[in-house]
C-alpha cells in the first residue's frame, strides 16, 4: 500500500527550470553581455579557421583536417548550451521543455565524447609525424583520416545515446529545477526519485574504459614524441616539434581536467557552484581558447589567414570599382 502511494504521488516532469544563474538583475545583464561578447569571439575564431583550411590547399593534410574536425565541435560546443543561457539572461525565461533538455544533454555528451576520441587521434598522428616522418603520408593517408574522423563521431554519438538512455528513463519527482545554465548528467540525475546508483555505476564504467583508452593512447603517443624530441640533434627541430605538440598537449591538459572533474564521480558528489565553473572551462572557454592556443600560434595557419583576408579585400575592391563603373 505505501509503495502504491510512493507512486500515485511521482508526478510527471513535462519541463525543467534552469536556475543555474544569478537573479540579479544588473548581474543577469553583464552575464549576458560577456557571455554573448565570448560566443561570437568563438565562432568567429572557430568559423575563420574553418574557412582559411577549406580554401587554402597549402592546409590540405592530415593535421589541419583534424584541426578542421576540432574547430567544427568548438562551434558545436557552445551553441548547445549559450543559446539557451542567454535566452534566460536577457528575457529570464528559464524554462525547458522535458524533450529540449533530453536534446541538449545527448548533442552534449556527444560533443563531448566526440572531442576527447579527436584529440586522441590528433596525438596519433603527431606522434607519426614526429617519429616516423619519412613514412607521415603513407601511414596517415587520406582513406585512414576519413576513417579515424568518421570513427570519432560514431564512437561519440554511440557513446551519448547510451548515457542519455540511462538518464532519461528514470524517475522524476515533483522538483524540476536544474542547478546549472544548462542540461547535464549531475544536475539532472540529482532530480530523480528512482534509485540511480546501478545507472551511475555504468555511466562511470562506460566513461571510464573509453576516457581511459583515449587517454592512453594520448599518452603513450606523447611518450614516445617526447624521447624522439629528446634524440633530435638540431635545436631548430626540437623547437619546432615542442611547438607543435606543446599547443595540442594544453588543449588536452584543458579539456581533459575539466571534464574529468565533472563527469568521472558519482552524482552524489555534485556541487553546484564548483560544477558551474568547471562547466563553463570546457563549454564555453576552452572552444575560445583552442584557435588561439593551437590555430593561431600555427606560423602555417597564420599565412593562410593573411592570404585570405588580402582575398577578401581584394575581391571588395573589385566589387567597389565595378558598381562605380555602373553608375556612368
Amino acid at each position: 500500500m505505501k509503495d502504491k502511494m510512493q507512486r500515485v504521488n511521482l508526478s510527471t516532469v513535462s519541463e525543467f527550470v534552469l536556475v543555474g544563474l544569478s537573479d540579479a538583475p544588473e548581474v543577469r545583464f553583464l552575464l549576458f553581455v560577456l557571455f554573448l561578447i565570448i560566443y561570437l569571439a568563438t565562432m568567429a575564431g572557430n568559423i575563420t579557421i574553418l574557412v582559411a583550411m577549406s580554401t587554402d590547399t597549402r592546409l590540405h593534410n592530415p593535421m589541419y583536417f583534424f584541426l578542421g574536425n576540432l574547430s567544427l565541435l568548438d562551434i558545436l560546443c557552445p551553441t548547445i548550451t549559450v543559446p539557451k543561457m542567454l535566452e534566460a539572461l536577457l528575457l529570464e525565461n528559464k524554462v525547458i521543455s522535458f524533450t529540449g533538455c533530453m536534446l541538449q544533454l545527448f548533442f552534449l555528451i556527444d560533443v563531448v565524447g566526440t572531442e576527447i576520441f579527436l584529440l586522441a587521434v590528433m596525438a596519433y598522428d603527431r606522434y607519426v609525424a614526429i617519429c616516423h616522418p619519412l613514412q607521415y603520408m603513407n601511414i596517415v593517408s587520406l582513406k585512414l583520416c576519413a576513417h579515424l574522423a568518421i570513427g570519432t563521431w560514431v564512437a561519440g554519438f554511440f557513446n551519448s545515446l547510451l548515457h542519455s538512455s540511462l538518464i532519461f528513463t528514470v524517475s522524476f519527482c515533483d522538483s524540476n529545477e536544474v542547478d546549472q545554465y544548462y542540461c547535464d548528467i549531475p544536475p539532472v540525475l540529482a532530480l530523480s526519485c528512482s534509485p540511480t546508483y546501478s545507472r551511475e555505476l555504468v555511466l562511470l564504467v562506460v566513461a571510464g574504459v573509453l576516457g581511459s583508452a583515449a587517454f592512453v593512447v594520448t599518452l603513450i603517443s606523447y611518450i614516445y614524441i617526447l624521447v624522439a624530441i629528446l634524440y633530435m640533434k638540431s635545436s631548430e627541430s626540437r623547437h619546432k616539434a615542442f611547438s607543435t605538440c606543446g599547443s595540442h598537449l594544453m588543449v588536452v591538459c584543458l579539456f581533459y581536467g575539466t571534464t574529468i572533474c565533472t563527469y568521472v564521480r558519482p552524482s552524489s558528489t555534485y556541487s553546484p557552484h564548483q560544477d558551474r565553473v568547471v562547466s563553463m572551462l570546457y563549454g564555453i572557454l576552452t572552444p575560445l581558447l583552442n584557435p588561439i592556443i593551437y590555430s593561431l600560434r600555427n606560423k602555417e595557419v597564420k599565412c593562410a589567414l593573411r592570404r585570405l583576408i588580402s582575398h577578401l579585400r581584394g575581391r571588395g575592391v573589385h566589387l567597389q570599382k565595378a558598381n562605380w563603373m555602373a553608375q556612368f
